[in-house]
């Protein structure tokens, strides 16, 4: 394409120009920009080919934690027809697309949310599923729409993934880890907690909300992101923390180094915490 638009292999290695895959090149200047060089892999990749999995992922807004492929590749879905192939700068899936499976955003042509989610199904982990799926549900999705989704396609590879995930998620959960957390919680086969539970007093007045809770045995659990190491959040932190122990509440603080450092750990801190709560709770009826 470059030499059809009268470019040269020497103008091509100008230190100006950084090269993606073999006939594919940006401005150095713009490479860092994800939709130029989302526009640059769309040029030279086959018709039909819609962005699609984490890259689409990305243009919907949606983070996906726990990712370990820092390589930059475009995700792409092209038709079972195409001969196309993954290369350095992109990752070719070939698969059915339906004409109503797909849409543009950004003027680039990707798969809709619910496609989108389905794809994830069948590559992620079921904690960063969850993530995705909470996400989606909060700026995107109904269930019904994910629930539809599955249902067209509910065979293969992650839709298994997709059923264990979808009953579970929350468009209330606020951060990525979060639902992280709260995927640890339903795997180990705890109770399910309360999302965003906001605590009162009793006159009514807001005490703090909490990630997760188990109101009936007054235990509240937090993720605490990096945000929360400014110093406001932290002193804010504090102060609730006071009042809601002081109300009785047992209060739990994780960060992502416990729950992706120490994971049976966090699970065993949480249900003792239930468990001593509930010991309490018979000893007090009983008197």
């Amino acid at each position: 394409m470059a030499r059809e638009a009268g470019i040269t292999d020497r103008q091509l290695q100008h230190p100006a120009v950084v090269r993606l895959s073999r006939d594919t090149y940006l401005p150095r200047a713009v490479a860092g920009e994800p939709t130029a060089r989302l526009a640059a892999v769309l040029l030279t990749a086959p018709p039909g080919a819609v962005v699609s999995h984490a890259t689409a992922a990305g243009l919907w807004g949606v983070e996906i934690p726990l990712q370990v492929d820092r390589s930059g590749r475009v995700d792409l879905t092209v038709p079972l027809s195409s001969r196309s192939e993954s290369r350095r700068d992109r990752r070719v899936h070939r698969q059915p697309l339906p004409e109503e499976d797909h849409t543009r955003r950004s003027a680039l042509p990707v798969t809709t949310p619910a496609r989108t989610w389905r794809d994830l199904a069948a590559v992620l982990r079921p904690p960063a599923l969850l993530a995705v799926t909470d996400q989606l549900l909060a700026r995107w999705v109904m269930h019904d729409e994910l629930a539809r989704q599955l249902q067209a396609c509910s065979t293969g590879r992650g839709s298994a993934r997709a059923r264990d995930v979808l009953p579970i998620a929350d468009p209330r959960a606020e951060s990525p880890m979060e639902s992280v957390l709260r995927w640890l919680v339903h795997e180990a086969g705890l109770p399910a907690p309360a999302v965003q539970y906001v605590v009162r007093d009793e006159a009514g007045a807001v005490l703090g909300r909490a990630d997760l809770a188990w109101p009936d045995r007054r235990v509240l659990v937090e993720f605490d992101g990096d945000v929360h190491r400014e110093r406001d959040v932290f002193v804010n932190d504090l102060r609730r923390q006071n009042r809601l122990v002081a109300a009785g509440w047992t209060v739990l603080r994780f960060t992502s180094a416990d729950v992706l450092g120490r994971p049976a750990d966090v699970v065993a801190e949480i249900r003792r915490a239930l468990a001593w709560r509930d010991r309490r709770s018979r000893t007090t009826a009983g008197r």
